[in-house]
């Protein structure tokens, strides 16, 4: 099975990067990790990069995936972050979100996992699929059917580090079919982009490079300062929402949270066009000069 990825990581504004990203493609199978380190309190980007780390170290890409294996990388994962908490009393709070994916290439099975508010998105025959759900309070409301106005949508109940009592979220097994696309991509990325205009802008490319290249475009093209890589309203991160949370702290209307994704494409790229609405699609088109 033919795997292609692009990858983008960038620290915007902020005075650090701490997301992480990390990939190992196999003979027999596939991982892709992104881990985005909870922001305000100490070790955000040391728990992103334990995460990181501990999968791809455990992941054998000369083997064949089950659920059960999967499990055991995530936990293994939320283990090894505890861990290092008892160690060091100024990471006891550390945490990150996760999400991850697997693909079994001579099965063409694909598993995921995730926590917190990175997400996965699945496209299948260039429309989107599936989506993972964030462990969010404000996901938490909507699904019980409560108003979110008002509610800071970065909050989060559960991420890697933070409670022992919860787990992952697990996919089941997928089969894959030709042309499938996966995105995995952290909040700083997401926010930036409706379920339509990730729809639109994969209809305009032909590779997950170009797809990447595109949505980056676009986001540094929307109205903001002349400062590279700064977006307006872009600057709250994830928080935590048990005994550990924090409150916003106060920060410049322009400043732009890291972003992180990695593009898969399954197979051989399924056939696209461009969008039959120029309005539609005029994000991310090239801005007329003059």
């Amino acid at each position: 099975m033919n795997i292609t990825i692009a990858t983008t990581s960038h620290q915007g504004t902020r005075a650090t990067n701490q997301d992480q990203t990390g990939e190992i493609i196999g003979r027999r199978s596939a991982c892709f990790v992104v881990c985005d380190g909870i922001a305000g309190l100490p070790g955000g980007e040391v728990a992103a990069k334990i995460a990181r780390d501990t999968i791809l170290e455990n992941f054998d890409g000369e083997q064949h995936l089950d659920a059960q294996s999967i499990r055991r990388y995530v936990t293994g994962a939320n283990a090894a972050i505890r861990a290092r908490q008892r160690e060091e009393a100024e990471l006891a709070k550390m945490g990150t979100t996760m999400v991850s994916l697997f693909i079994d290439r001579d099965y063409s099975l694909a598993y995921w996992a995730h926590a917190g508010d990175s997400r996965l998105y699945l496209f299948r025959r260039g429309y989107l699929f599936d989506v993972t759900t964030d462990h969010s309070l404000v996901q938490q409301m909507k699904d019980a059917g409560f108003s979110t106005q008002g509610i800071n949508s970065n909050l989060l109940y559960f991420a890697l580090g933070l409670n022992e009592a919860r787990d992952a979220s697990y996919s089941d097994v997928l089969q894959l079919e030709d042309g499938d696309v996966f995105l995995l991509c952290t909040d700083g990325f997401w926010h930036s982009f409706s379920e339509a205009e990730l729809e639109q802008s994969l209809h305009m490319v032909n590779s997950p490079g170009e797809w990447i290249a595109l949505m980056e475009r676009a986001w540094l093209n929307q109205e903001a300062p002349a400062e590279s890589n700064t977006v307006k309203n872009r600057g709250v991160d994830n928080r935590s929402v048990d005994n550990r949370s924090v409150d916003n702290r106060s920060i410049d209307n322009y400043s732009v949270d890291n972003y992180s994704a990695i593009a898969v494409w399954v197979g051989s790229p399924q056939e696209t066009t461009l969008m039959h609405s120029l309005p539609d699609a005029g994000r991310f088109m090239p801005s007329k000069l003059g």
